[in-house]
């Protein structure tokens, strides 16, 4: 069932120009992404069906045609950046004739017309269960003049199925599944995602498969809940027998997933990791409070001791796995013992790395009208207090790394101040993020490099030596091909464009 709302837009001082051809045919493109990994992956297929209708991403430094906000509805001040952000465009689209605006997401789909009715110059909302119409929708708002919001109430295609315009060359997302059966009392994300709805293992491993062809060597496998992945078609062993495919996949050299559910972390889910050497000895176990008091509030499934058991399972058959975590801070009712608990867990479980967050209210969510609302002030002194108890054993568990050999999947982006370092950076197998001195080689992103640690950081490693060695790999030929295509289309069809040479490589 959808929801078609035309909205009568007051006129601009300016107004939608024609245009000929494809729908976006000639017209640049621009997403601006906030939030979860889904949504980076969101904004993927979003690029890709904006290009299969013709438009084409806009040139650094210029004015897009189309501005699209893809959305993230978890954190309390969402709305308020979304709209500021639309307040502080809205010169620009008077000043360039023909722009449009676009919302998505899951702010989108909780919004919906209010976004509209507070900021009327924005042409298209459409929400999360209905990605694939926003070319449509950009059509129709540009034929009548007039703002168009639209939404399904339940997927209506497998995002998955749209085209992608993929960010990476050499590392990729896989969408497992969309939604979340779970109903913790601090998260909105059930309301606007909708229920779990699962891909075939086949439909997965064929795009996964298409992507190694086209030079991947690292995937994530992604969902709200990715572990409880099989669900909807009743396998409880799905995920493992998942991970265990992938395993087979020749040329797939690294598979990651994000983000797991204490609650359906099983045994043969570890074995799997264990067993299939592209898994990755790296794991995302989300603890979210070390209070059983706390975690039943929360409505989490699990508690501590449980956990815990977790982390002593993986780290027996996985031993030098490094994981990481996310941990809130204030949910309503939270004491002072129920913090010292969460302290006391994190002193324990020694995590690699944790995402720590302080307690925001999230209108329609069961935590929203808790009583014992935690003051703010006490809130950030606990925040304070537990972020620097994570940086310190972070920096402890890197320090351990000193001296050892580590094989380094060559990133683009991933050191802000490589340039000024003349380091390169990337991650390692177990996702520790690696800032390394290429010492007169030439490792080109996608490439695997080895080499030792001389320092550890509270977020990251410095290897300083020179590389034990640097495999050429398709990753990285595929990583120059999407250069080498980027220059050739900015190159006057009349001039001389220069030939690339390279190696042939094979698979594997």
């Amino acid at each position: 069932m959808s929801c078609v709302h035309p909205i009568p837009r007051p006129a601009l001082t300016v107004r939608i120009r024609p245009y000929p051809g494809q729908v976006g045919e000639g017209r640049t493109y621009e997403i601006r992404t906030y939030g979860c990994q889904m949504n980076v992956h969101d904004s993927e297929r979003v690029a890709g069906l904006l290009e299969d209708a013709g438009y084409v991403k806009v040139s650094e430094g210029s004015t897009p045609d189309l501005v699209v906000f893809n959305t993230c509805a978890v954190r309390e001040n969402a709305a308020d950046r979304l709209y500021g952000n639309l307040g502080h465009l809205l010169p620009t689209k008077k000043a360039h004739k023909g722009m449009q605006i676009a919302v998505g997401g899951c702010l989108a789909q909780m919004e919906r017309q209010k976004i509209t009715d507070r900021a009327p110059w924005v042409d298209v909302v459409y929400g999360t269960h209905n990605i694939g119409a926003l070319p449509k929708l950009l059509e129709r708002a540009r034929e009548r003049e007039q703002a168009q919001v639209e939404f399904e109430e339940t997927l209506t295609t497998f995002p998955s199925l749209l085209p992608a315009r993929r960010q990476s060359a050499y590392s990729a997302w896989v969408s497992i599944s969309v939604g979340c059966n779970n109903t913790c009392t601090f998260c909105i994300v059930p309301s606007l995602r909708g229920k779990e709805k699962d891909r075939r293992p086949g439909d997965i491993l064929d795009e996964i498969g298409a992507l190694v062809d086209d030079g991947v060597i690292e995937v994530t496998l992604l969902g709200q809940n990715v572990n409880s992945y099989g669900a909807e078609f009743g396998d409880k062993l799905a995920f493992s027998k998942l991970l265990k495919a992938c395993g087979e996949i020749d040329g797939l050299e690294r598979v990651r997933f994000t983000s797991p559910h204490p609650r359906d972390f099983t045994d043969d889910v570890i074995e799997a990791m264990r067993d299939t050497p592209n898994v990755m000895p790296s794991l995302h176990m989300p603890l979210q409070s070390g209070s059983d008091t706390v975690l039943k509030a929360m409505r989490r499934a699990y508690r501590r001791d449980r956990y815990l058991a977790i982390l002593d399972n993986v780290r027996t058959h996985i031993p030098h796995a490094a994981i990481t975590t996310d941990i809130i801070v204030g949910f309503p009712g939270e004491t002072a013992e129920d913090f010292a608990q969460t302290l006391d867990l994190v002193s324990q479980a020694r995590f690699s790395s944790a995402f720590t967050f302080q307690y925001s209210i999230r209108e329609g969510t069961p935590a929203a009208t808790m009583p014992d609302q935690v003051p703010r002030d006490v809130v950030q002194e606990r925040y304070d207090r537990l972020a620097a108890l994570v940086g310190q054993i972070a920096e402890e568990e890197n320090i351990k790394q000193d001296g050892t050999v580590v094989e380094v999947l060559v990133a683009e982006g991933e050191g802000r101040k490589d340039a000024a370092t003349h380091r390169l950076s990337g991650r390692a197998r177990d996702n520790r993020l690696v800032h390394f001195a290429p010492a007169g080689t030439t490792p080109r992103p996608g490439d695997i490099v080895t080499t030792t640690v001389t320092r550890g950081a509270p977020h990251y490693l410095v290897a300083d030596g020179a590389p034990l060695s640097v495999r050429r790999t398709r990753a990285g030929d595929a990583w120059e091909a999407r250069q080498f295509a980027a220059q050739a289309a900015t190159v006057p069809q009349d001039a001389a464009v220069p030939v690339l040479l390279g190696m042939p490589t094979l698979r594997g």
